[in-house]
């Protein structure tokens, strides 16, 4: 136990720094594409056809490759960009091309539950289109933006597994270096384990923040 827990304890920090990191990109990246595919719909207040057609194919694309297989396809793409392919930052870029599309159509999602009636009376009252977006959508929709985000953080914590088959560090480099690679059937569990209850606690803290936001 004292010889498994400091290696235990590097690949849990380094699963924490892939999915913080990687997170806080894609929400940089991904809420604004939501909500520009929101605005720019056909009879929204910025209805632009032609952007809201090239970012709904982009996103699709982007949606419809594995991760897996996005890990080794910008390999290239990932080396010029950051110099390195593996570790932890030879994953986060993989890690946000494949979450900003999906936090995207989550917030897309989130954002079109908003009753149309309120959004008309603030439009009505002569409120401009960045206020509305503001004080309106993303407040009305905050309990399901939330939720989206927290569905967003557990498809990452399993991306960040996928990807210590590329020497990315984590839980999966733990759990494939030893547990598959060595038949450390241990270190498997213990891997399993601690996903599971990860996964748990922020599903858990997730869901409590939704409910008291949609309570406030």
């Amino acid at each position: 136990m004292q010889d498994w827990l400091p290696i235990i304890g590097k690949a849990i920090i380094e699963t924490f720094q892939m999915v913080g990191i990687s997170l806080l990109f894609s929400v940089l990246i991904g809420i604004p594409l939501g909500i520009l595919l929101v605005t720019t719909r056909p009879g929204q207040a910025l209805q632009n056809k032609i952007i809201y057609q090239i970012l709904n194919i982009i996103i699709n694309i982007l949606r419809s490759i594995p991760f897996i297989i996005l890990l080794f396809f910008i390999l290239p793409f990932t080396k010029l960009l950051v110099g390195t392919t593996i570790g932890v930052k030879g994953v986060i870029v993989p890690l946000v091309i494949y979450t900003a599309p999906y936090i995207a159509r989550l917030m897309e999602t989130a954002l079109l539950e908003v009753e149309n009636g309120v959004i008309e009376a603030y439009t009505a009252m002569g409120i401009k289109t960045r206020q509305i977006i503001w004080h309106v959508l993303l407040r009305e929709a905050r309990p399901s933006i939330i939720l989206g985000l927290t569905i967003a953080t557990v498809s990452l914590i399993g991306a960040t597994a996928m990807a210590g088959l590329v020497g990315a560090g984590g839980l999966g480099d733990l759990a494939y270096r030893f547990g598959h690679l060595r038949y450390e059937v241990d270190v498997m569990y213990a891997t399993v384990f601690i996903l599971i209850v990860l996964v748990q606690l922020i599903q858990s803290i997730g869901n409590r923040l939704a409910a008291y936001l949609k309570k406030d």
